[in-house]
């Protein structure tokens, strides 16, 4: 059984002292068994970074490293020494840590274990760096054996996506829907004045309520609930969540992870918190999710979603990542609950899950981003996108949020903009915007000429020689009008004729943010 997890702020306060007295940061981790040995570790290996431990002087730094990120035991004195002033009874009894062995009761003479993981986490976002500790489960490598399904997740690559898809742009509420070890409630309150977060498991809400703690925030309100029932009636100004979207099967001798599972068929739960969002978003009220959704004999994913926001009013802009067969994503899945290839019941669990995908002719599974804006009275619904964007996105050291709130901003102010208004409109290029040119050897002229953003989605657009004039006129001195005006006057092309053209295509740069309004 796991061990209840106990947010004393007495405790949390010590232990934070403890931890920055340590230097327990993602530099000093870094630099404390090199670049190797931290590569080696994320590809679930500790051995070089207990040989680079081996070599140096038993240090904090160095013990707390061992306990919480390499989950090995250390000896109590050393354990002792790493917490001055919590205390280690403190820290066992707040259910980060074991004591075995213990001859007289005192906790310096055992050996000490750690129950969790606990490691710096740092990031980029609007307002800066930042840096906090985060509490989770031991993960596979430090037990030795597949996790519980009652596993509460760290830091992983999904949390990084939302948190970086959250929209930095100051908001009265947030709700963090399935919140798991509160990272995308603290990421929230930085940018809201109050957070509230729900799950459905009691053990993640002690989790992400310590976390919080730990890190000296405040403002975030836990609940416990599955979807919006604890919210029910109540309206944010901003949903985050990434919700237990894994499309497990839903039978017999299959484990199902509350981190993961949402318990629900296929992928009826993100269906069900997609349909839920009008109802909880405050008008202007936007959401950022990931989600699985499924394709089916003859039915596109995207389709289908597009099918899920059919008879709402909210903006809606759904990106697919990523797509996988039926066997890649069973395989993906199974290995992540820590069950291994080669086993009885690693086959079992293959089993189950191609019979499930078969019996409902799911043919594949889309992986992706949802970003949703409920519109404000009286105003129209302005964005229905729904698109693939397999590439390499651009360079976004804080994230994909700023790209939303421009994307957001755009489609609105395309909505009030009709062709006429369009065209008396003055438009910029976008600072990250190049163009890159082909050529035939010993031609003069271009081949290919391609647009390319350096930012946001990366996006690659391919422009005949018509759209590169445009945008490199794109100054915000001339009216739209007037630049193709001059355009056709030079290449003696009908002016109606190139607006029907280049309007479409500049609306189209200005939602991607390739052109920007300037009026």
């Amino acid at each position: 059984m796991l061990p209840s997890i106990v947010a004393d702020p007495a405790v949390t306060t010590a232990l934070a002292a403890d931890l920055t007295s340590a230097g327990f940061t993602v530099d000093r981790l870094d630099s404390l068994w090199g670049a190797e040995a931290a590569a080696s570790l994320h590809r679930g290996s500790r051995v070089a970074a207990l040989r680079a431990l081996a070599a140096r002087e038993t240090t904090p730094l160095g013990t707390l490293a061992t306990l919480f990120v390499l989950g090995l035991p250390v000896a109590g004195a050393e354990a002792v020494a790493a917490f001055p002033t919590a205390g280690l009874d403190a820290v066992i009894a707040a259910g980060l840590l074991r004591s075995e062995g213990e001859g007289d009761g005192n906790a310096a003479d055992a050996l000490v274990r750690p129950t969790v993981d606990l490691r710096p986490y740092a990031f980029v976002d609007d307002l800066g760096a930042g840096s906090w500790w985060i509490v989770s489960d031991l993960g596979e490598l430090a037990l030795g054996h597949a996790i519980s399904e009652e596993h509460v997740l760290g830091i992983g690559g999904a949390t990084t996506t939302l948190s970086g898809l959250q929209v930095p742009v100051p908001v009265e509420r947030v709700l963090d829907l399935g919140t798991g070890c509160g990272i995308q409630a603290m990421h929230a309150r930085r940018f809201a004045d109050r957070v509230v977060a729900t799950d459905i498991s009691r053990r993640a809400l002690d989790i992400a309520r310590f976390n919080a703690q730990l890190n000296g925030i405040d403002g975030i309100d836990f609940r416990f609930g599955s979807l919006f029932e604890p919210v029910a009636g109540e309206r944010f100004d901003r949903i985050v969540s990434n919700p237990p979207f894994v499309i497990t099967p839903r039978r017999e001798g299959v484990p199902s992870y509350e981190y993961r599972d949402g318990g629900m068929v296929g992928d009826a739960l993100v269906e069900t918190v997609l349909r839920g969002l009008s109802e909880h978003l405050e008008p202007g009220g936007t959401a950022q999710l990931l989600g699985n959704w499924e394709y089916h004999w003859g039915v596109d994913g995207l389709d289908r979603v597009r099918a899920w926001f059919a008879d709402t009013d909210l903006d809606v802009w759904v990106i697919e990542r990523e797509r996988q067969d039926p066997t890649s994503y069973a395989e993906t899945w199974i290995r992540d609950g820590g069950t291994k290839p080669g086993t009885a019941e690693y086959d079992a669990l293959m089993g189950a899950w191609l019979d499930d995908f078969a019996d409902r002719r799911v043919t594949g599974v889309g992986f992706g981003y949802v970003v949703v804006r409920r519109a404000l009275p009286g105003g129209p619904s302005a964005l229905r996108r729904f698109e693939r964007v397999p590439e390499t996105l651009g360079s976004n050291p804080a994230g994909l949020g700023a790209t939303v709130a421009r994307v957001l901003d755009a489609a609105a102010w395309l909505a009030a903009h009709d062709d006429a208004a369009l065209a008396a409109a003055h438009l910029a290029v976008a600072g990250d915007v190049t163009e890159e040119r082909y050529y035939w050897p010993g031609n003069d002229d271009p081949t290919v000429m391609t647009l390319v953003q350096g930012g946001g989605l990366g996006r690659r657009v391919d422009a005949d020689t018509a759209l590169a004039a445009f945008v490199g006129a794109c100054d915000g001195d001339l009216s739209v009008a007037a630049i193709i005006g001059a355009l056709a006057q030079i290449t003696g092309v009908d002016e109606q004729a190139l607006a029907a053209d280049l309007l479409p295509a500049a609306r189209d740069l200005v939602l991607d943010g390739m052109l920007l309004p300037t009026s």
